[in-house]
């Protein structure tokens, strides 16, 4: 099949939106002849004269010669409906609306009137591969090829074989787009394949942590991007997607894992999208919109309450430290043994302030919690309990807020905002990859390229130390009983045998000479 994909002259992309577009602007500037086909067979022409403009944009812009551009422009072939003859053509890539029976339907037709060689690919994102190619009399040269809107600046591309699909196949459909100058990842047909599901565990995590009213859904896009390192924190991610979008693919992926606690969605989503507030195609969703520019209130100012001196635990030594240098190059007074007017500040991973309080035997009522996440580097989250003492956790805000770097104030959990949202990122990528839904490599790049994430979520867990993922986690579950933090066994086993969680590991396969499969 690596030949079969240097052969590939001629493709058919069915559906002129913009994924159709999309698509076709990609493969005639790799030197592929298009053929351009929609049921709107007046949109075609439209579609053709659109790519050509595209071209001329990037002539423009330098990325393009004016001959490249033209030649590209010189393959692009409008020839009107899905099923015109297509003797020549090697590939069908079909990008119409997500709706299984259009799909079959379509495909059906196509079976009959492309050549015996030619591969028949669906662009879905969201329905099953196998159940669209149930249709065909040979599903065997039928798949998934998933690209990401806007085609030409997404460079992740997942290859996504169907439950009768040929093994061969993959391989070609991979090379092909290596031939088109992008990334390819091969997912299995499962809910979501990689990318959608690999973003539950954001999502469903920061709904979870909204329902408990830990903090605003502001101050963990906050907290989401100066902590974490993520462009766009959750909520504003749910208000750019629009809820009509986001909810129903997190209610599909958890159902197709029937009912799978650690994709489970929330209430929230359903009754806002009752509500109508969709995000910014209606003006508000988790934030208000106007002209399409977010309205967001600032942070709240440290409140005027008198300096006290600090403490901090030793618990995490490294942790501490690093806070303690930071406080007091802020003029913050530090101190070696706590005073009955201090307030104590504690930096665990996954354990809440309160815990360590009573496991190390401190007053509780002016004990606070600081995520040593992200070493204290772009924010302060304080963790406040609610045996807290106001005016010392006052005081505490005052002391953090001194280093000049802005502080978000939260709620006391058995996991900190940052370190439940990680955690959760980096369980549900485990889960991926015990299901063999996706190799190690593979999730961890389409979820850099496809979300966006600093890291692919794997690497994330190993950066940030697989040990502590795994006590986050466990202590969440022990601490409320809730089954969506109960850690895959991926992780659970790396950690007890030293794995990296990048490792596929040594597999039955392997014994047997097989391979990874």
């Amino acid at each position: 099949m690596g030949q079969w994909a240097q052969q590939v002259n001629v493709v058919r992309v069915i559906g002129t939106g913009v994924m159709g577009r999309g698509i076709a602007q990609l493969a005639a500037a790799a030197g592929l002849t298009v053929e351009l086909a929609d049921a709107r067979r007046e949109a075609v022409s439209a579609a053709v004269d659109h790519v050509g403009e595209m071209f001329g944009k990037l002539v423009t812009k330098g990325r393009m010669s004016a001959e490249e551009a033209g030649a590209a422009t010189a393959r692009l072939r409008p020839v009107g409906d899905p099923l015109a003859p297509a003797d020549s053509c090697d590939l069908v890539v079909e990008a119409v609306r997500e709706d299984l029976d259009t799909k079959r339907e379509l495909f059906a037709g196509l079976e009959k009137i492309c050549p015996p060689h030619a591969v028949l690919a669906t662009n879905t994102s969201s329905l099953s591969v196998t159940a669209i190619g149930a249709a065909l009399a040979d599903p065997s040269r039928f798949i998934g090829l998933h690209f990401f809107n806007p085609v030409p600046l997404m460079k992740l591309v997942e290859v996504i074989p169907g439950a009768r699909t040929r093994q061969d196949l993959p391989a070609g459909l991979v090379e092909l787009v290596r031939r088109l100058g992008h990334q390819p990842v091969l997912a299995a047909d499962t809910p979501g394949f990689l990318v959608n599901h690999a973003g539950r565990g954001l999502a469903t995590e920061a709904l979870q942590i909204m329902s408990e009213s830990a903090v605003a859904p502001s101050d963990v896009d906050r907290i989401a991007r100066d902590v974490l390192g993520l462009r766009m924190g959750p909520f504003e991610l749910l208000d750019l997607t629009g809820l009509d979008v986001s909810h129903p693919v997190l209610e599909s992926i958890w159902s197709g894992f029937y009912g799978d606690p650690r994709l489970r969605p929330s209430g929230i989503t359903r009754s806002r999208l009752e509500a109508g507030l969709l995000g910014r195609k209606t003006g508000e969703g988790f934030y208000r919109y106007v002209d399409g520019v977010k309205q967001e209130a600032p942070e709240p100012a440290a409140p005027d309450a008198p300096r006290r001196p600090v403490w901090v635990d030793d618990t995490e030594p490294e942790s501490r430290d690093r806070l303690v240098s930071l406080l007091r190059e802020a003029g913050v007074v530090v101190e070696e043994e706590p005073s009955e007017d201090a307030v104590l500040l504690v930096t665990p991973y996954g354990r809440s302030a309160a815990q360590v309080a009573r496991s190390r035997g401190l007053p509780v009522q002016r004990v606070f919690g600081v995520d040593p996440l992200g070493d204290f580097a772009s924010r302060l989250v304080l963790a406040v309990h609610p045996a807290a003492d106001t005016a010392a956790a006052a005081s505490a805000h005052v002391a953090l807020s001194a280093t000049g770097l802005p502080v978000t104030v939260a709620a006391d959990a058995p996991a900190t905002i940052a370190q439940r949202l990680l955690a959760s990122i980096v369980n549900t990528a485990c889960g991926i990859a015990e299901q063999r839904i996706g190799r190690p490599a593979d999730i961890d790049t389409a979820v850099r390229l496809g979300l966006g994430y600093p890291r692919g979520p794997l690497e994330w867990g190993e950066h940030a130390g697989r040990e502590r993922i795994l006590a986050i986690l466990r202590n969440m579950h022990a601490e409320t009983g809730d089954p969506r933090y109960r850690p895959g066994r991926w992780l659970v086993e790396r950690v007890e045998l030293g794995l990296a969680l990048t490792e596929t590991g040594t597999t039955p396969a392997d014994v047997l000479g097989g391979g990874e499969d």
